[in-house]
């Protein structure tokens, strides 16, 4: 899985009035969670563009003071007017437990079913995956190459070596349903 690196400062101070002087000088107050010990550091609000306006998901390399963690970003509050970041929450990864984390898929091949005038429809742009760090992909592979009018792919269907996928087995991540100007003439395929 892809890195991106962001450094930040540690901050001082902790409150309300610290976080709103952070806010005013362009910082994004932040915090490490999930090792020994909670971080407090502030950090550029330009830092997060790499990480937000992207589909990929990344791991995130935060280096602070000299030293190094490797994280995600667990969770991020905005402003519901200005869309500013007003905090970011990190979690600090170990190299030897699981990491949940969503992945995109990209859908590969050409289905017979949309050749015919079937519409694809994609249900989910990305899916929830359990692995170890070394094991994450930096997206899901999904081959659409036997998709017909009205079959789906659905969670259960989807393997990743191994990765866990959480979302629920049951669920359609895509599908090929029929329109209107569906051709009335069956593939050979169809007809098995």
């Amino acid at each position: 899985m892809k890195t991106v690196s962001m450094s930040g400062s540690l901050r001082g101070n902790v409150g309300k009035k610290d976080a709103k002087a952070q806010r005013n000088a362009g910082k994004v107050p932040c915090v490490i969670y999930g090792g020994k010990e909670q971080i407090h550091f502030s950090a550029d609000e330009t830092a997060f563009k790499p990480i937000l306006y992207t589909p990929a998901s990344h791991l995130i390399k935060v280096s602070i003071d000299g030293k190094e963690y490797l994280t995600i970003l667990q969770d991020l509050q905005s402003h519901p007017v200005s869309d500013r970041i007003l905090h970011a929450d990190f979690l600090e990864l170990n190299p030897e437990k699981p990491v949940i984390i969503p992945i995109p898929i990209r859908l590969t091949g050409v289905s017979p079913g949309v050749l015919l005038g079937g519409k694809l429809v994609k249900k989910f742009r990305k899916l929830k995956a359990k692995a170890l760090i070394q094991n994450l992909p930096d997206e899901i592979e999904i081959s659409i190459k036997k998709l017909e009018i009205n079959q789906s792919i659905k969670v259960a269907d989807i393997k990743v070596k191994d990765v866990e996928l959480l979302d629920i087995p049951s669920a359609i991540v895509v599908s090929v349903v029929s329109t209107r100007n569906v051709e009335t003439t069956a593939t050979p395929e169809a007809e098995k």
